[in-house]
């Protein structure tokens, strides 16, 4: 099937959360500053996403096959087992942002832009799932995502952009020679649906990770995937 392009991703800030996150107050100098970058940033964010419906041709015992790709991991592939259907999906907050932000001096003020962007990121990935999720009356979903975890590594990114077409056409995304993504504040993955909960934090050891959505469970991979 073509891939399904969102360009009208919407920009929802929590502006109270984002200037405490930067232990900034709203009626100083630094919160007048930040109140006027997010209001630029809002003004020029176009964040936009893409996503496919894809169908598994093959489960090996390591690798998966979707739509004629094979993608080596274990841990994708036991989380696939019983699934017919996935979604590859990248969504980014837009080369416009990157452009911007590229105006901005100060070491300061470029560390305000980049929250800034994350949070944009954040905003757009939050409506582009609701959107998917809707569109095929998802109920229970779990996401994997190239370069997260060893099993799965970052090479494989370029299949993912392989199966989902032309990212840099539809949305703006290309990879670099180390497979990572420009737009930098961009994400892609594989969302499927999933009776059993899943992150990829949860088979990932690293401490004091900022964006850590479930603790890390040391006997997880030995229990479901070894």
């Amino acid at each position: 099937m073509e891939p399904v392009v969102a360009a009208d991703l919407k920009i929802d800030i929590n502006i109270g959360g984002l200037l405490q996150a930067l232990r900034v107050d709203e009626v100083s100098a630094d919160g007048e500053s930040v109140l006027a970058l997010i209001e630029a940033a809002v003004e020029i964010g176009k964040p936009k996403g893409m996503y496919k419906q894809a169908f598994i041709d093959e489960l090996g015992d390591q690798h998966v096959i979707i739509d004629g790709i094979r993608f080596d991991s274990r841990v994708l592939r036991v989380n696939l087992d019983g699934v017919h259907r996935v979604f590859p999906y990248i969504v980014t907050a837009g080369r416009e942002l990157d452009e911007w932000s590229m105006t901005i001096e100060g070491m300061l003020e470029q560390y305000w832009a980049d929250k800034i962007k994350e949070a944009i990121l954040r905003s757009a990935f939050r409506d582009f799932t609701a959107r998917l999720v809707a569109a095929y009356n998802l109920r229970t979903t779990a996401v994997m995502n190239p370069g997260s975890l060893e099993d799965w590594p970052i090479r494989e990114q370029v299949k993912l952009f392989d199966l989902l077409g032309d990212p840099q056409k539809a949305i703006g995304v290309e990879l670099t020679e180390s497979c990572l993504m420009i737009p930098t504040k961009s994400l892609s993955g594989i969302r499927f649906a999933t009776e059993i909960t899943f992150e990829n934090c949860q088979l990932c050891s690293r401490e004091n990770c900022p964006g850590r959505r479930a603790p890390y469970d040391p006997l997880l991979y030995e229990n479901r995937y070894k």
